[in-house]
């Protein structure tokens, strides 16, 4: 996926989940954040953080000019925009239709109600009809992916939705994706929420696939790229 205007800019500091202050070419500016996590390890003072820019912001209705996208943390550009995982797993799915492990994707479909649950993903295969989940990572500590930075109990919903679907018989997926390069393996959070952790343990053990892919992360896109192994502890 890409973005279609971008800038630079400095973190300052985040009074709420929803916007930041951040200097601008040396003006201090209110940008909307593309997150509602607390991404703290991140959004540190004095960052360096990338800005999509909102030309016609005013005529759309929209409140600020600027939505804060992505960060460096040292050299590693990090990926923010929760919204970006699902766009970007789409474009995978279709790029990878016919070369994945699943041959001859068909029908993807997005935000596709089962039951009591709402996933992101659907698309058919050849045997079988496939629901998948798709979590973002911006987590990152010592090369290690983790999820979540956040007790999630809609993370948890999903996992019990996605365990129902493949005990009926559906494949299920959750990916996560993890929105930077450079990772070693990734892990759940057991520190965070251990309930999902284990959860999560449990809907592989029952037939769910879990999977972990990091991204090709640039100022202006963003594409999964290569699988990440996924560990336990």
């Amino acid at each position: 996926m890409r973005y279609n205007e971008i800038a630079s800019g400095t973190f300052i500091n985040r009074p709420n989940r929803f916007i930041a202050a951040v200097s601008v070419d040396g003006e201090e500016q209110t940008v909307h954040v593309k997150n509602t996590g607390r991404c703290r390890e991140l959004l540190v003072p004095g960052a360096r953080v990338v800005l999509e820019r909102h030309p016609d912001y005013q005529k759309t209705g929209r409140k600020t000019e600027y939505s804060l996208i992505a960060v460096y943390k040292g050299d590693m550009l990090v990926n923010l925009d929760s919204q970006a995982p699902n766009q970007a797993a789409e474009e995978w799915l279709r790029r990878n239709a016919e070369d994945w492990e699943i041959h001859g994707i068909r029908e993807i479909r997005r935000e596709v109600t089962y039951g009591n649950s709402r996933f992101d993903l659907a698309f058919s295969t050849p045997k079988r009809s496939a629901f998948m989940e798709v979590k973002g990572v911006t987590l990152e500590r010592d090369g290690v992916a983790m999820f979540p930075d956040a007790p999630t109990e809609r993370g948890l919903k999903h996992l019990l939705g996605l365990i129902e679907a493949a005990r009926q018989g559906y494949l299920a997926y959750i990916l996560f994706v993890i929105q930077m390069k450079g990772v070693r393996y990734f892990v759940p959070n057991w520190e965070t929420h251990a309930e999902f952790a284990r959860m999560l343990r449990e809907a592989d053990r029952r037939g769910v696939h879990v999977l972990a892919y990091d991204c090709q992360v640039r100022e202006d896109s963003l594409m999964i790229d290569a699988p990440v192994e996924v560990r336990w502890e």
